[in-house]
């Protein structure tokens, strides 16, 4: 009996240029264009694998172990429903096609990070389930055609289907068809670029992304400034610096842009707070790090970036990451000791947190915290765009159902 399923993983994004805001809820079209940068699955993925069997009774989706509703006409029905209809498309033009369009889908996901805690895991979530499908299904889609269905979804998960970095075009048409993502350019261009991300709190967020983003819309006054003026120049210089590798001008756009979006966010009414006193600890330390190294004559180090929720992710070239985590764990004593996937630290002769602080670094510029206040760092580098997983790695077992339940 022949069995039709796919597994397929994908990255998590992380904005430099924020998407903050609806002017279509329901096709969720963005009021601005963005630019993310694709982590490494390596260490931050969602997996997905999708099986079509007629004898599946109905549409049914396993997140993280525990089955979830899948409400019609709801973001992931709609997702569905358009692959569904793709590979339809892909069996009326061939009469050797197996008509699997037909059978109804179980799916199974599962994310190797916390999920709602501000880590992106609704884009990586939606674009490993669409890349999943469209593997099942094989559809003859570019990563920008599949954006467009995963958009539906989260409009984050647009920007996972593709690698290195990546544009989410806002696009101009009433109904969607050219807002898209697309690939400004691979990891492999600038593949010195590293992340490190400070998990502050792995708890589900106060306010979704969702409900946060259209009371912005609704009531701020600062964000039409920000979607008619400020996001459109970013947009155009950012793209530049990339192809540049001009890190000084990357950094300097990115920290500006998640101000401006933190800004927008407070002045949204009633206000909404993303970031927390250990978010703003974090922002302090980068911003006398490169206070310091400017004026000894130095660049730019490193740029802060948070999205709606506290954690902070720090892009820096790989040469600085050494005294970034060291600068972290001095004021963030960790209660685990520091994983070193890329050995920045000579093992037995260095210890995160204990090195020399930076010459003409101000130390008052942060208190030291309790350990626990960052609960972990994750050291990971820029990555690809989705993978199609062999059998080996499926998360459904042959009777169809999650191999793991929570």
């Amino acid at each position: 009996m022949v069995v039709y399923q796919a597994t397929a993983s994908a990255p998590v994004n992380i904005a430099c240029i924020k998407y903050w805001g609806k002017r279509d809820t329901r096709l969720i079209l963005p009021t601005n264009s963005s630019l993310s940068v694709t982590l490494d699955q390596d260490h931050l993925r969602s997996t997905t694998t999708s099986r079509a069997d007629p004898s599946f009774e109905r549409d049914r989706l396993w997140l993280n172990g525990k089955e979830e509703d899948i409400k019609p006409g709801g973001r992931l029905a709609v997702c569905i429903e358009e692959l569904r209809r793709l590979r339809k498309g892909v069996e009326d033009k061939s009469s050797t096609e197996s008509k699997i369009s037909d059978y109804n889908l179980h799916i199974c996901s599962y994310n190797n990070f916390p999920t709602a805690a501000g880590l992106a895991s609704s884009a990586s979530g939606f674009a490993a389930l669409v890349s999943s499908i469209a593997a099942l299904y094989k559809l003859p889609a570019t990563p920008s055609e599949l954006s467009l269905i995963s958009r539906r979804g989260s409009g984050s998960a647009c920007r996972s289907l593709f690698g290195g970095f990546v544009a989410w075009e806002m696009g101009e048409k009433v109904d969607g068809s050219d807002s898209l993502a697309i690939e400004v350019a691979p990891r492999e261009h600038w593949p010195d670029l590293h992340a490190l991300i400070c998990v502050v709190s792995d708890d589900k967020k106060g306010t979704s992304s969702t409900a946060g983003m259209q009371r912005t819309v609704e009531t701020s006054t600062l964000l039409q400034h920000r979607i008619k003026h400020v996001v459109p120049a970013r947009m155009v210089a950012i793209k530049k610096a990339i192809l540049d590798k001009d890190f000084d001008t990357f950094a300097t756009i990115t920290m500006q842009d998640s101000n401006s979006f933190h800004a927008v966010a407070l002045d949204t009414d009633p206000p909404i707070f993303y970031m927390n006193d250990v978010s703003r600890s974090i922002i302090g330390i980068i911003v006398e790090l490169n206070r310091a190294s400017v004026a000894a004559g130095g660049k730019v180090k490193a740029a802060y970036t948070c999205d709606a929720g506290p954690n902070v992710v720090i892009y820096a070239p790989q040469e600085h990451l050494k005294e970034i985590v060291n600068l972290i764990i001095h004021y963030f004593p960790q209660t685990e000791v520091f994983k070193d996937p890329f050995k920045v630290f000579t093992e037995g002769q260095e210890t995160p947190g204990s090195l020399a602080l930076p010459a003409g670094f101000n130390d008052a510029v942060a208190k030291k915290h309790e350990p626990g206040a960052v609960k972990g760092l994750i050291h990971t580098r820029i990555g690809d765009g989705p993978r199609v997983l062999g059998d080996e790695e499926a998360l459904l077992g042959t009777n169809g159902l999650p191999k793991v339940t929570a």
